[in-house]
């Protein structure tokens, strides 16, 4: 079983980046699962605007679709800004829009049996709020929902601490990335045993 997130800071690779870090946590918590992967920082790549599978030029999205497709889990982690994901998370999903009308021979969206997760980070709160338009758009498209998908860490209102910078995980992000993980592997296997019928 095979797990990717596609990290949606704005900064692309070396940058530190707090989204980066909470991706790799949920990403040890999948392998202790048995559930390998990778992490891909979206800002590394050139991710054209649109709502197409293919937006040719150069365009990188056609690389990180054919991963998309070929795992079991997909992460999206993603800061809060503005009350809102990243600008670099909203053009995922725009380029996921795609998938809508992509279908299997029995009419299946290509995701269809996929579990999808997520992951926010953020220097107030909005995690509910951010989480929940990522997941809209994420099950429009195809992709099923565990309980307990998301993982988050917010602090207090108009402080400047990084989850990054924080000397040890809080327990509570600790124990909702473990459950994150378990619940979203248990169900990715379900639905591998007993896909979904045909449209």
């Amino acid at each position: 079983m095979r797990a990717l997130a596609l990290v949606c800071s704005l900064n692309a690779s070396p940058a530190d980046s707090s989204s980066h870090h909470l991706a790799e946590q949920v990403m040890a918590e999948f392998a202790r699962h048995d559930v390998r992967g990778e992490i891909v920082r979206v800002a590394d790549h050139d991710v054209r605007p649109g709502v197409a599978v293919d937006l040719g030029d150069g365009d990188a999205w056609p690389a990180l679709r054919e991963k998309v497709l070929a795992a079991d889990i997909l992460l999206i982690a993603t800061p809060i800004w503005l009350g809102h994901p990243s600008s670099v998370c909203q053009r995922v999903l725009e380029r996921l829009n795609a998938e809508s009308s992509e279908t299997d021979d029995e009419g299946r969206p290509l995701v269809s049996g996929k579990v999808a997760t997520v992951a926010v980070v953020g220097n107030e709160d909005g995690a509910h709020k951010v989480s929940s338009d990522v997941f809209q758009g994420l099950n429009d498209i195809g992709f099923s929902l565990a309980g307990g998908a998301v993982t988050y860490w917010v602090g207090e209102a108009m402080h400047g601490t990084d989850y990054l910078d924080l000397d040890a995980t809080p327990d509570a992000v600790a124990s909702t990335t473990r459950a994150l993980a378990a619940n979203a592997v248990h169900l990715a296997r379900l639905l591998g045993e007993h896909p979904y019928p045909a449209s």
